[in-house]
């Protein structure tokens, strides 16, 4: 299978549970609840989308089989840190937490193209891979870490998890929704939605997590600081 890519590039992962943790991003083009398109924004069921996820001329973007994407990752790692992926730094001991290679498919929704053998490739690179996805589509075997963004008035299947970071608010889809028993996540993130509003949706999101402490306040890191 060829996999479009819109951009792969190494940074820091800005936000949920593993904010501030490098990672190569890997993020794939399209998107089954918004075309990307401005002019079918309004019409889309996910309408406050902030990526560009069209096409394949991002940052290291293209089509690309498994082998070949997994080492394109592989290199962009190497390159930033100078060890290969699944190899500790000399400094640190080959256990060591946090020091495992960490690969995030992204999107748009990565579930239209991540596949058993996408994963299996970046397993053998020496990857850790994580998921962002919005849980309409189910989740191939194999990924680490899966992360699921629930979005209003869509049917989300993948109902277990590492983490579940709810963007808010969403009329449609509050946090009350997603605490009963049949969604098993370890970590649960409320995320303020981004935007002319972004300083009332913080406080909003803030004073919930207070009051109900199964969530924590997510805040994107990489915006504030600047980078990808």
């Amino acid at each position: 299978m060829a996999y479009r890519v819109k951009e792969l590039f190494h940074t820091l992962q800005g936000e949920g549970i593993n904010a501030g943790r490098p990672a190569v991003f890997c993020r794939f083009s399209g998107c089954n609840l918004w075309s990307g398109r401005e002019a079918q924004r309004s019409s889309a069921t996910c309408r406050f989308c902030d990526t560009d996820f069209v096409g394949t001329d991002g940052e290291g973007g293209g089509t690309f089989e498994a082998g070949e994407l997994a080492s394109r990752a592989a290199e962009l790692w190497l390159g930033a840190t100078g060890v290969p992926p699944g190899r500790a730094p000399a400094s640190e001991p080959e256990d060591a937490t946090g020091s495992r290679a960490l690969l995030v498919c992204t999107g748009g929704e990565p579930l239209l193209q991540l596949d058993a053998d996408a994963v299996d490739a970046f397993h053998r690179a020496g990857f850790e891979v994580a998921v962002e996805t919005n849980g309409t589509i189910p989740l191939p075997p194999g990924v680490d870490w899966v992360c699921v963004s629930p979005k209003a008035n869509s049917e989300v299947v993948v109902r277990s998890g590492d983490e579940l970071k709810l963007v808010y608010p969403q009329e449609g889809a509050e946090p009350g929704r997603f605490e009963g028993g049949e969604w098993n996540f370890t970590h649960r993130v409320l995320q303020p939605m981004d935007g002319e509003d972004l300083e009332a949706n913080t406080l909003a999101a803030a004073r919930y997590c207070m009051a109900h402490p199964r969530w924590r306040l997510g805040i994107q890191t990489h915006k504030v600081i600047g980078i990808p």
